[in-house]
């Protein structure tokens, strides 16, 4: 359910809102997009949450029954919860929630309006839930959210807005691991991820203001789901330089590059990231900085930033993983092991297991109390500088090395699947495969992730060749794989490639 969760998170965190300046004349007076109120959606999106709330505050007096008003402010309080990651904010916001649905329920139904921003309203808090780690509670909200639009497809089929919301559960739907799909089975909940994608481009055909919001949410699918091509690696740095002043685009496209082994080109959509008194305070932007600096090889700098972040953020994630990775920082430089280990004994006294991330360091301190196996020390260098997109980095320090160098089965299978991953990025497959093909050899009948990822990797090399028959047996292959740490998110991304082979 981790993966689940994070994804949905994540779509929240990138949208950009569902009511434009060019449709706002057709709303009727109960869903009035006054000029101030789409002055303070834009607002929203920049996060200057501030000066969107004076604005807000400024309608609530002239029209307080207003449901675009209403709209708005659940839309501004979601971003800080989940940006802030406020406990006692969350607890004396959600109490909010059904004041809000009731007030848009009493509002006229022969609008579009009303069941959209019902069901936003919902989707905003489902995401908050998920955050917080009320899951039960936010699928529910999906769940509804899910019904209520299409009611409204159904009894307003040309109205577009609801096309791209619905198209987003969609692809979200089609995205539960198999161990879930029954459920959404037995609630009636239907859809596919192609379904979604197709929807979505709908959207940015025909409706010009809505292009960018669908485009980020394709953007995201591709990365997370699917694989990006060179065109929407374009549009990552495209959209943040068309607007310099928007922060909520700069973080997408850092964390996005970043996903995609571009951590270099992250760093520079990074750095003109705008920040300020007008802005959301957003300290994960530091911990994002550190990642990169330790993918780098840049320890005493990354562990400054990961300072920083834990320094000036309030909230319950990332919190282990960046104790942890101050550990990696000392333990990979010069610091001396017990030095490194006061770091790695932080892990299981802060924060949340809520992130893959967190889970992992977790594990981590609890297997090596008293440090690692030195010989690890290579394959965590090769690791993060690969992941970076560092590859000359990466692939310099395993040279010195074979698997026989590796006592542990883990270790060996890791050393080759590393080698592999950096010979593909490196554009070579052909050499790639053989230590992918080793590597799911070592891992049968193991719990490691390591030969999963392997065999998705080569269903990719050999789509990319058209030899589809192998790439389906590849595809196949990686789900066969039971109980590792990243099966739902590979399982995703094999059946998403299934699907786009027509299988």
């Amino acid at each position: 359910m981790n993966y689940f969760r994070m994804w949905l998170i994540t779509l929240l965190l990138v949208l950009v809102g569902l009511l434009t300046e060019s449709r706002a004349h057709e709303a009727e007076a109960d869903f009035a997009f006054t000029p101030r109120l789409q002055k303070a959606y834009f607002e929203i999106q920049k996060l200057r949450l501030n000066h969107a709330r004076e604005l807000l505050e400024q309608e609530r007096a002239q029209n307080p029954a207003n449901g675009a008003l209403v709209y708005l402010e659940n839309y501004a309080d979601m971003y800080y919860l989940l940006i802030s990651e406020d406990m006692k904010a969350y607890a004396t916001l959600s109490k909010q929630q059904d004041a809000r649905l009731s007030t848009l329920a009493r509002l006229p139904g022969s609008s579009p309006y009303q069941r959209l921003l019902m069901a936003e309203v919902r989707l905003h808090w489902a995401f908050a839930k998920l955050k917080f780690g009320s899951e039960v509670s936010a699928c529910w909200d999906i769940i509804k959210a899910y019904r209520l639009l299409e009611e409204n497809r159904k009894k307003f089929p040309a109205f577009a807005p609801t096309l791209k919301s619905l198209g987003l559960l969609h692809v979200l739907i089609g995205s539960i691991p198999d161990n879930y799909a029954w459920v959404a089975k037995m609630l009636g909940l239907k859809g596919s991820i192609s379904q979604g994608l197709n929807e979505l481009q709908q959207v940015q055909r025909q409706e010009p203001f809505f292009r960018q919001e669908a485009q980020l949410i394709e953007l995201l699918l591709h990365a997370y789901t699917l694989q990006m091509s060179p065109a929407q690696i374009q549009q990552l740095h495209q959209l943040p330089r068309s607007q310099p002043d928007n922060l909520l685009l700069h973080f997408f496209g850092t964390s996005i590059l970043m996903k995609e082994g571009r951590s270099e080109e992250a760093l520079t959509v990074l750095a003109k990231a705008p920040r300020g008194e007008d802005y959301l305070p957003f300290p994960f932007l530091d911990y994002l900085r550190a990642e990169i600096l330790l993918q780098k090889g840049q320890y005493a700098t990354a562990f400054a930033y990961y300072s920083l972040f834990q320094k000036n953020f309030k909230g319950f994630n990332f919190l282990k993983d960046s104790y942890f990775k101050q550990f990696l920082c000392r333990w990979l430089d010069k610091s001396t092991p017990a030095e490194a280990l006061v770091h790695l004994a932080r892990v299981e006294k802060v924060g949340s297991t809520i992130t893959e991330s967190d889970q992992y360091a977790q594990r981590f301190a609890e297997q090596y109390r008293k440090g690692p196996r030195p010989e690890q020390k290579v394959l965590f260098r090769a690791r993060y500088a690969s992941d970076g997109g560092y590859l000359a980095e990466a692939w310099e320090a395993l040279e010195p090395y074979t698997e026989a160098s590796f006592q542990e089965l883990t270790d060996r299978a890791e050393f080759n699947y590393r080698r592999g991953r950096i010979l593909q990025k490196k554009g070579q497959p052909e050499q790639a495969t053989r230590y992918y093909q080793r590597t799911i050899a070592l891992c049968q009948g193991t719990s490691l992730y390591y030969g999963a990822s392997s065999a998705l990797q080569l269903g990719y090399i050999c789509r990319e060749k058209q030899q589809n028959d192998q790439a389906v047996a590849y595809f196949r292959k990686a789900m066969s794989f039971k109980k590792h740490e990243y099966k739902n998110s590979i399982d995703n991304k094999a059946r998403a490639a299934l699907t786009e082979l027509g299988v």
